[in-house]
Protein backbone atom coordinates (compact mmCIF):
# COMPACT_ATOMS: atom_id res chain seq x y z
CA UNK A 1 0.00 0.00 0.00
CA UNK A 2 1.30 3.40 -1.08
CA UNK A 3 -1.54 5.82 -0.76
CA UNK A 4 -4.03 3.64 1.95
CA UNK A 5 -5.05 4.91 4.85
CA UNK A 6 -6.84 1.67 6.85
CA UNK A 7 -10.10 2.47 8.42
CA UNK A 8 -10.57 2.57 11.75
CA UNK A 9 -12.66 -0.33 12.38
CA UNK A 10 -9.77 -2.86 11.09
CA UNK A 11 -8.33 -5.22 13.56
CA UNK A 12 -6.90 -3.97 16.60
CA UNK A 13 -3.67 -2.39 15.57
CA UNK A 14 -3.90 -2.92 11.81
CA UNK A 15 -5.02 0.66 10.97
CA UNK A 16 -2.34 2.74 9.36
CA UNK A 17 -1.79 6.56 8.51
CA UNK A 18 -2.17 7.55 4.84
CA UNK A 19 0.96 8.51 2.96
CA UNK A 20 3.66 6.31 1.24
CA UNK A 21 4.49 3.81 3.70
CA UNK A 22 8.42 3.20 4.26
CA UNK A 23 8.43 -0.21 2.61
CA UNK A 24 6.86 1.47 -0.55
CA UNK A 25 9.90 4.00 -0.36
CA UNK A 26 12.48 1.23 0.46
CA UNK A 27 10.88 -0.50 -3.07
CA UNK A 28 12.17 2.75 -4.98
CA UNK A 29 15.74 3.14 -3.61
CA UNK A 30 18.54 3.69 -5.73
CA UNK A 31 20.31 1.27 -4.06
CA UNK A 32 20.09 -2.23 -2.53
CA UNK A 33 18.78 -1.94 0.90
CA UNK A 34 20.09 -4.23 3.33
CA UNK A 35 17.39 -7.05 3.96
CA UNK A 36 16.60 -6.32 7.56
CA UNK A 37 15.53 -3.04 6.88
CA UNK A 38 12.74 -4.68 4.85
CA UNK A 39 11.61 -6.96 7.22
CA UNK A 40 8.47 -5.80 8.81
CA UNK A 41 7.62 -7.01 12.09
CA UNK A 42 4.72 -5.67 14.19
CA UNK A 43 2.65 -7.55 16.52
CA UNK A 44 -0.30 -6.37 18.58
CA UNK A 45 0.26 -6.32 22.18
CA UNK A 46 -3.18 -5.73 23.41
CA UNK A 47 -4.63 -1.50 24.83
CA UNK A 48 -4.27 -1.75 28.34
CA UNK A 49 -3.70 1.43 30.54
CA UNK A 50 0.09 1.25 31.75
CA UNK A 51 0.11 2.20 35.30
CA UNK A 52 0.92 5.27 36.24
CA UNK A 53 2.77 4.38 39.80
CA UNK A 54 5.83 2.78 37.37
CA UNK A 55 6.77 6.88 36.75
CA UNK A 56 6.03 8.06 40.16
CA UNK A 57 6.80 5.84 43.14
CA UNK A 58 9.84 5.48 45.12
CA UNK A 59 8.47 1.84 45.96
CA UNK A 60 8.37 0.97 42.10
CA UNK A 61 11.93 2.51 41.44
CA UNK A 62 13.52 0.31 44.32
CA UNK A 63 11.62 -2.58 42.68
CA UNK A 64 13.44 -1.24 39.48
CA UNK A 65 16.87 -1.22 41.17
CA UNK A 66 16.90 -4.40 42.78
CA UNK A 67 15.10 -6.60 40.08
CA UNK A 68 16.34 -4.92 37.00
CA UNK A 69 19.52 -2.51 37.35
CA UNK A 70 21.24 -5.43 39.22
CA UNK A 71 20.53 -8.16 37.15
CA UNK A 72 20.41 -6.79 33.41
CA UNK A 73 23.46 -5.88 30.68
CA UNK A 74 23.57 -2.10 30.83
CA UNK A 75 26.22 0.32 28.60
CA UNK A 76 28.71 1.90 31.19
CA UNK A 77 30.76 3.61 28.59
CA UNK A 78 32.93 3.67 25.24
CA UNK A 79 35.96 1.73 24.08
CA UNK A 80 37.50 4.80 23.67
CA UNK A 81 36.45 6.39 26.84
CA UNK A 82 38.85 4.48 28.29
CA UNK A 83 41.57 3.44 25.69
CA UNK A 84 44.67 2.53 27.84
CA UNK A 85 45.59 0.55 30.75
CA UNK A 86 44.44 2.45 33.78
CA UNK A 87 41.86 4.96 31.98
CA UNK A 88 38.70 4.40 34.28
CA UNK A 89 35.05 5.98 34.02
CA UNK A 90 32.85 5.83 36.84
CA UNK A 91 29.07 4.49 36.61
CA UNK A 92 26.58 5.21 39.06
CA UNK A 93 22.60 4.58 38.85
CA UNK A 94 20.47 4.60 41.71
CA UNK A 95 23.21 3.22 44.63
CA UNK A 96 25.24 1.38 42.53
CA UNK A 97 28.98 3.09 41.84
CA UNK A 98 30.95 0.93 39.47
CA UNK A 99 34.46 1.80 38.12
CA UNK A 100 34.97 0.38 34.66
CA UNK A 101 38.66 0.32 34.37
CA UNK A 102 40.68 -0.82 31.23
CA UNK A 103 43.50 -3.63 32.90
CA UNK A 104 46.83 -3.22 31.71
CA UNK A 105 46.74 -6.46 29.45
CA UNK A 106 43.49 -4.56 27.30
CA UNK A 107 41.17 -5.56 29.23
CA UNK A 108 37.98 -4.04 30.70
CA UNK A 109 37.14 -4.59 34.34
CA UNK A 110 33.85 -3.60 36.31
CA UNK A 111 35.43 -3.58 40.11
CA UNK A 112 32.57 -2.32 42.99
CA UNK A 113 33.18 1.44 43.68
CA UNK A 114 33.48 0.40 47.58
CA UNK A 115 36.69 0.12 49.52
CA UNK A 116 36.29 -3.16 51.59
CA UNK A 117 37.62 -1.58 54.39
CA UNK A 118 34.80 0.60 56.11
CA UNK A 119 33.33 1.34 52.36
CA UNK A 120 34.46 4.58 51.22
CA UNK A 121 34.15 5.30 47.78
CA UNK A 122 37.40 4.71 45.96
CA UNK A 123 36.83 6.99 42.73
CA UNK A 124 34.80 9.33 41.49
CA UNK A 125 34.13 10.62 37.69
CA UNK A 126 36.59 9.35 35.02
CA UNK A 127 40.77 9.74 35.25
CA UNK A 128 43.89 7.97 34.91
CA UNK A 129 45.30 5.54 37.50
CA UNK A 130 47.87 2.62 38.14
CA UNK A 131 45.45 1.60 41.37
CA UNK A 132 42.38 2.01 43.27
CA UNK A 133 44.05 3.58 46.52
CA UNK A 134 41.42 4.08 49.29
CA UNK A 135 41.94 8.00 50.02
CA UNK A 136 40.49 7.27 53.85
CA UNK A 137 43.17 4.66 54.96
CA UNK A 138 45.00 3.85 52.18
CA UNK A 139 44.06 0.62 51.50
CA UNK A 140 45.21 -0.19 47.61
CA UNK A 141 44.02 -2.62 45.24
CA UNK A 142 45.91 -3.01 41.44
CA UNK A 143 43.96 -2.71 38.10
CA UNK A 144 43.49 -7.06 38.62
CA UNK A 145 41.51 -6.01 41.39
CA UNK A 146 43.91 -7.61 43.86
CA UNK A 147 44.89 -6.18 47.34
CA UNK A 148 48.72 -5.23 47.43
CA UNK A 149 48.93 -2.35 50.30
CA UNK A 150 47.37 -3.03 53.95
CA UNK A 151 48.63 -0.32 55.81
CA UNK A 152 49.19 -1.96 59.36
CA UNK A 153 49.22 -5.17 58.11
CA UNK A 154 49.65 -6.65 61.66
CA UNK A 155 46.36 -5.00 63.23
CA UNK A 156 44.16 -7.19 60.45
CA UNK A 157 45.21 -11.05 61.14
CA UNK A 158 42.11 -11.89 60.32
CA UNK A 159 41.91 -10.82 56.82
CA UNK A 160 42.95 -13.37 54.38
CA UNK A 161 44.88 -10.72 51.46
CA UNK A 162 44.50 -12.93 48.66
CA UNK A 163 40.58 -13.41 48.82
CA UNK A 164 40.63 -9.35 49.50
CA UNK A 165 39.66 -8.82 45.88
CA UNK A 166 37.71 -5.98 44.60
CA UNK A 167 33.92 -7.43 44.04
CA UNK A 168 33.74 -7.13 40.26
CA UNK A 169 30.28 -7.12 37.37
CA UNK A 170 30.42 -9.06 34.42
CA UNK A 171 31.72 -6.76 31.20
CA UNK A 172 31.15 -7.25 27.69
CA UNK A 173 31.39 -4.88 24.47
CA UNK A 174 29.29 -5.01 21.59
CA UNK A 175 29.48 -2.12 18.64
CA UNK A 176 32.03 -0.64 20.41
CA UNK A 177 29.68 0.00 23.80
CA UNK A 178 31.18 -1.51 27.32
CA UNK A 179 28.43 -3.20 29.12
CA UNK A 180 28.27 -4.00 32.22
CA UNK A 181 25.74 -6.53 34.60
CA UNK A 182 25.83 -6.54 38.28
CA UNK A 183 24.57 -10.19 38.26
CA UNK A 184 27.17 -13.08 37.87
CA UNK A 185 24.70 -15.23 36.78
CA UNK A 186 23.89 -14.09 34.25
CA UNK A 187 23.58 -14.82 30.62
CA UNK A 188 26.41 -13.44 28.26
CA UNK A 189 26.40 -10.44 26.59
CA UNK A 190 26.54 -12.07 23.18
CA UNK A 191 23.35 -14.05 23.94
CA UNK A 192 21.36 -10.81 24.98
CA UNK A 193 22.06 -8.93 22.00
CA UNK A 194 21.03 -12.00 19.73
CA UNK A 195 19.64 -11.25 16.59
CA UNK A 196 20.27 -7.57 17.09
CA UNK A 197 23.66 -8.20 15.82
CA UNK A 198 22.85 -8.72 12.22
CA UNK A 199 20.98 -5.25 11.54
CA UNK A 200 24.03 -3.40 12.90
CA UNK A 201 26.55 -5.24 10.83
CA UNK A 202 26.59 -2.78 8.13
CA UNK A 203 27.49 0.11 10.12
CA UNK A 204 30.84 -0.75 12.06
CA UNK A 205 29.59 0.96 15.36
CA UNK A 206 32.91 -0.79 17.22
CA UNK A 207 34.57 1.76 14.46
CA UNK A 208 33.49 4.87 15.33
CA UNK A 209 34.31 7.51 17.59
CA UNK A 210 32.09 8.99 20.19
CA UNK A 211 33.06 12.93 18.96
CA UNK A 212 30.49 14.17 20.86
CA UNK A 213 28.33 13.06 24.30
CA UNK A 214 26.34 15.83 26.35
CA UNK A 215 24.34 15.05 29.40
CA UNK A 216 21.82 16.51 31.39
CA UNK A 217 19.92 15.69 34.13
CA UNK A 218 16.34 16.15 32.87
CA UNK A 219 12.98 16.58 36.15
CA UNK A 220 11.02 13.62 34.97
CA UNK A 221 11.37 10.14 35.23
CA UNK A 222 13.94 7.96 33.05
CA UNK A 223 10.96 5.85 31.67
CA UNK A 224 8.88 8.96 30.70
CA UNK A 225 12.30 10.73 29.27
CA UNK A 226 13.05 7.41 26.88
CA UNK A 227 9.38 6.76 25.77
CA UNK A 228 9.59 10.26 24.50
CA UNK A 229 12.27 9.36 21.88
CA UNK A 230 10.50 5.73 20.89
CA UNK A 231 7.49 7.10 18.66
CA UNK A 232 7.23 9.96 16.00
CA UNK A 233 3.84 10.64 17.36
CA UNK A 234 4.53 13.78 19.15
CA UNK A 235 6.20 15.18 16.50
CA UNK A 236 2.86 17.00 15.13
CA UNK A 237 2.77 18.66 17.85
CA UNK A 238 6.28 19.16 19.57
CA UNK A 239 8.41 19.65 16.42
CA UNK A 240 6.26 21.13 13.96
CA UNK A 241 9.30 22.56 11.50
CA UNK A 242 9.90 19.23 10.60
CA UNK A 243 7.04 18.14 9.28
CA UNK A 244 7.96 19.66 5.87
CA UNK A 245 10.41 17.30 5.66
CA UNK A 246 9.61 13.96 7.65
CA UNK A 247 6.72 11.62 7.41
CA UNK A 248 6.28 11.22 11.06
CA UNK A 249 2.91 9.40 10.85
CA UNK A 250 3.86 7.03 8.24
CA UNK A 251 6.34 5.74 10.60
CA UNK A 252 7.40 2.23 10.55
CA UNK A 253 7.16 0.38 13.96
CA UNK A 254 8.61 -3.31 14.62
CA UNK A 255 9.12 -5.50 17.63
CA UNK A 256 10.96 -8.19 17.37
CA UNK A 257 10.68 -10.13 20.75
CA UNK A 258 12.08 -13.75 21.79
CA UNK A 259 11.02 -16.78 23.31
CA UNK A 260 14.04 -17.64 25.56
CA UNK A 261 13.01 -15.30 28.19
CA UNK A 262 15.04 -12.65 27.30
CA UNK A 263 13.95 -8.94 26.40
CA UNK A 264 14.10 -8.72 22.89
CA UNK A 265 14.41 -5.26 20.64
CA UNK A 266 12.77 -3.10 18.61
CA UNK A 267 13.08 -0.58 15.53
CA UNK A 268 11.20 2.28 13.87
CA UNK A 269 12.31 3.90 10.75
CA UNK A 270 10.75 7.35 9.99
CA UNK A 271 10.68 8.38 6.62
CA UNK A 272 12.59 11.70 5.51
CA UNK A 273 13.02 13.52 2.47
CA UNK A 274 8.99 13.27 2.18
CA UNK A 275 6.57 15.14 3.99
CA UNK A 276 4.28 14.52 6.60
CA UNK A 277 0.72 12.91 5.87
CA UNK A 278 -0.85 15.46 8.21
CA UNK A 279 0.24 18.06 5.76
CA UNK A 280 -1.40 19.07 1.98
CA UNK A 281 1.21 18.28 -0.97
CA UNK A 282 3.99 19.73 -1.11
CA UNK A 283 6.33 20.95 -4.24
CA UNK A 284 9.53 18.12 -4.09
CA UNK A 285 11.70 21.14 -4.49
CA UNK A 286 10.13 22.59 -1.33
CA UNK A 287 10.50 19.51 0.51
CA UNK A 288 14.04 19.02 -0.44
CA UNK A 289 14.48 23.04 0.68
CA UNK A 290 13.04 22.22 3.74
CA UNK A 291 15.29 19.30 5.11
CA UNK A 292 18.20 21.16 3.58
CA UNK A 293 17.53 24.47 5.82
CA UNK A 294 18.10 21.97 8.93
CA UNK A 295 20.88 19.49 7.75
CA UNK A 296 22.69 21.13 4.82
CA UNK A 297 22.19 25.24 4.53
CA UNK A 298 24.87 26.05 2.03
CA UNK A 299 23.14 23.29 -0.33
CA UNK A 300 19.60 25.41 -0.28
CA UNK A 301 20.23 26.52 -4.34
CA UNK A 302 22.27 23.70 -5.36
CA UNK A 303 20.49 20.81 -6.00
CA UNK A 304 17.05 20.69 -7.94
CA UNK A 305 14.54 17.81 -8.19
CA UNK A 306 13.94 16.89 -11.57
CA UNK A 307 10.44 17.14 -13.06
CA UNK A 308 8.30 13.96 -11.90
CA UNK A 309 10.77 13.08 -9.35
CA UNK A 310 11.02 12.83 -5.52
CA UNK A 311 13.03 14.99 -2.94
CA UNK A 312 14.07 11.92 -1.53
CA UNK A 313 16.84 10.38 -4.40
CA UNK A 314 18.50 13.89 -4.87
CA UNK A 315 18.20 14.90 -1.09
CA UNK A 316 20.55 11.26 -0.56
CA UNK A 317 22.97 12.07 -3.15
CA UNK A 318 23.48 15.31 -2.44
CA UNK A 319 24.19 14.13 1.37
CA UNK A 320 25.47 11.20 0.66
CA UNK A 321 28.58 13.28 -1.21
CA UNK A 322 28.70 15.59 2.08
CA UNK A 323 29.58 12.51 4.18
CA UNK A 324 31.72 11.41 2.01
CA UNK A 325 33.56 14.26 2.05
CA UNK A 326 33.56 14.80 5.69
CA UNK A 327 34.57 10.97 6.68
CA UNK A 328 36.28 9.65 4.07
CA UNK A 329 33.88 6.64 3.98
CA UNK A 330 33.19 5.14 0.92
CA UNK A 331 29.40 5.33 0.99
CA UNK A 332 28.91 4.99 -2.94
CA UNK A 333 27.02 1.80 -2.64
CA UNK A 334 24.95 2.82 0.51
CA UNK A 335 21.27 2.79 0.28
CA UNK A 336 19.12 6.07 0.44
CA UNK A 337 17.07 4.96 3.58
CA UNK A 338 20.69 4.97 5.07
CA UNK A 339 21.61 8.19 4.38
CA UNK A 340 18.20 10.36 5.12
CA UNK A 341 15.83 8.39 7.02
CA UNK A 342 15.71 8.35 10.79
CA UNK A 343 16.84 4.77 11.68
CA UNK A 344 16.28 4.05 15.37
CA UNK A 345 16.60 0.93 17.45
CA UNK A 346 15.79 0.30 21.35
CA UNK A 347 17.92 -1.84 23.07
CA UNK A 348 16.46 -3.23 26.69
CA UNK A 349 16.28 -1.56 28.77
CA UNK A 350 17.30 2.34 28.17
CA UNK A 351 19.68 2.05 25.20
CA UNK A 352 18.49 4.07 21.89
CA UNK A 353 21.26 3.31 18.79
CA UNK A 354 20.81 5.14 15.60
CA UNK A 355 21.67 2.60 12.31
CA UNK A 356 22.38 3.89 8.59
CA UNK A 357 25.22 6.64 7.85
CA UNK A 358 23.20 9.43 8.05
CA UNK A 359 22.56 10.25 11.55
CA UNK A 360 24.75 8.80 13.94
CA UNK A 361 23.19 9.49 17.16
CA UNK A 362 22.73 7.46 20.62
CA UNK A 363 20.88 8.05 23.81
CA UNK A 364 20.74 6.96 27.08
CA UNK A 365 18.52 7.20 29.67
CA UNK A 366 18.98 5.87 33.21
CA UNK A 367 17.46 7.16 37.05
CA UNK A 368 19.22 10.30 38.58
CA UNK A 369 20.46 8.69 42.53
CA UNK A 370 17.13 7.91 43.96
CA UNK A 371 15.03 9.86 42.41
CA UNK A 372 11.85 8.29 40.80
CA UNK A 373 11.24 12.09 39.22
CA UNK A 374 14.59 12.82 38.29
CA UNK A 375 16.60 11.09 34.83
CA UNK A 376 20.32 11.31 33.05
CA UNK A 377 19.67 11.86 29.56
CA UNK A 378 22.53 11.33 27.76
CA UNK A 379 22.92 11.93 23.91
CA UNK A 380 26.51 11.03 21.61
CA UNK A 381 27.02 11.08 18.01
CA UNK A 382 29.60 7.56 17.27
CA UNK A 383 31.30 9.19 14.13
CA UNK A 384 32.72 6.86 10.58
CA UNK A 385 36.80 7.47 10.64
CA UNK A 386 38.55 7.39 7.24
CA UNK A 387 39.98 4.07 6.94
CA UNK A 388 43.18 3.43 8.50
CA UNK A 389 42.64 6.61 11.22
CA UNK A 390 43.29 5.37 14.92
CA UNK A 391 40.67 5.86 16.91
CA UNK A 392 41.29 8.99 19.85
CA UNK A 393 40.14 8.88 22.90
CA UNK A 394 36.58 10.48 23.57
CA UNK A 395 36.03 14.13 24.36
CA UNK A 396 34.97 13.93 28.50
CA UNK A 397 31.12 14.19 28.61
CA UNK A 398 29.63 17.75 28.68
CA UNK A 399 27.21 18.06 31.70
CA UNK A 400 25.25 20.80 31.27
CA UNK A 401 23.64 22.93 34.43
CA UNK A 402 20.22 23.01 35.89
CA UNK A 403 19.61 26.18 33.79
CA UNK A 404 21.38 25.08 31.05
CA UNK A 405 19.16 23.84 28.16
CA UNK A 406 20.50 21.99 24.79
CA UNK A 407 21.77 25.47 23.03
CA UNK A 408 24.82 25.56 25.56
CA UNK A 409 25.63 22.31 23.60
CA UNK A 410 27.33 23.91 20.37
CA UNK A 411 28.57 20.46 19.39
CA UNK A 412 24.56 19.34 18.43
CA UNK A 413 24.15 21.95 15.93
CA UNK A 414 20.65 22.23 14.35
CA UNK A 415 19.23 18.95 16.76
CA UNK A 416 19.93 21.64 19.60
CA UNK A 417 16.42 23.24 19.01
CA UNK A 418 14.94 20.06 18.34
CA UNK A 419 15.63 18.81 21.88
CA UNK A 420 14.97 21.89 23.68
CA UNK A 421 11.23 20.95 22.36
CA UNK A 422 11.62 17.84 23.87
CA UNK A 423 12.95 18.99 27.11
CA UNK A 424 10.08 21.68 27.34
CA UNK A 425 8.29 18.41 27.52
CA UNK A 426 9.18 15.79 29.89
CA UNK A 427 9.40 17.97 33.18
CA UNK A 428 5.49 18.78 32.57
CA UNK A 429 5.02 15.31 31.70
CA UNK A 430 6.11 14.17 35.60
CA UNK A 431 4.56 17.11 37.14
CA UNK A 432 1.03 15.98 35.28
CA UNK A 433 1.45 12.14 35.79
CA UNK A 434 1.74 13.30 39.81
CA UNK A 435 -1.51 14.96 39.75
CA UNK A 436 -3.23 13.05 37.54
CA UNK A 437 -6.37 11.11 38.52
CA UNK A 438 -6.88 7.98 36.12
CA UNK A 439 -4.94 4.84 37.16
CA UNK A 440 -3.00 4.68 34.05
CA UNK A 441 -1.53 5.95 30.56
CA UNK A 442 -3.13 4.95 27.28
CA UNK A 443 -1.16 3.71 24.37
CA UNK A 444 -1.77 3.87 20.67
CA UNK A 445 -1.86 0.49 19.14
CA UNK A 446 1.03 1.04 16.66
CA UNK A 447 2.62 4.07 17.09
CA UNK A 448 3.11 3.58 20.32
CA UNK A 449 4.11 -0.20 20.38
CA UNK A 450 7.80 -0.06 21.33
CA UNK A 451 6.77 0.82 24.13
CA UNK A 452 4.23 -1.42 25.10
CA UNK A 453 6.83 -4.23 24.45
CA UNK A 454 9.12 -2.48 26.64
CA UNK A 455 7.10 -2.46 29.60
CA UNK A 456 6.43 -6.29 28.91
CA UNK A 457 10.56 -6.96 29.34
CA UNK A 458 10.46 -5.04 32.04
CA UNK A 459 7.46 -6.93 33.87
CA UNK A 460 9.77 -10.30 32.99
CA UNK A 461 12.53 -8.70 35.00
CA UNK A 462 10.39 -7.79 37.93
CA UNK A 463 8.03 -10.96 37.83
CA UNK A 464 11.58 -12.86 38.69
Amino acid sequence: MTQTELPRDAAPGQARSSGPTVQSLLANDSREVPAPLREESYEYLGCEDIDKDRYITEEFHHREVEKLWKRVWQVACREEDIPEPGDYVVYDLADMSLIVVRRPGGGIAAYHNSCLHRGTRLCDDAGQTQQLRCPFHGMTWNLEGELTVLPCQWDFPHIDETKFGLPQAQTGVWGGFVFINPDPQATSLANYIGDLEKHFEPYGLQDRFKAVHVAKVIDCNWKVGMEAFLESYHVIATHPQLLEYLGDANTQYDIYQRADGQPGFNRMITPQATPSPHLDDLEPQDVLEAMFRDFYPEGIGEFEVPEGQSARPVVAEALRARLMEATGADLSQTSDTEIVDAIQYFVFPNLVPWAGAGAPLTYRFRPYRNDPNRCIFDIMMLTPLPAGVPKPKAPPVHWLGADEDFSAAPELGALSTVFNQDLGNLPQVQRGLRSMTKPGITLANYQEIRIRQFHRDLDRFLER
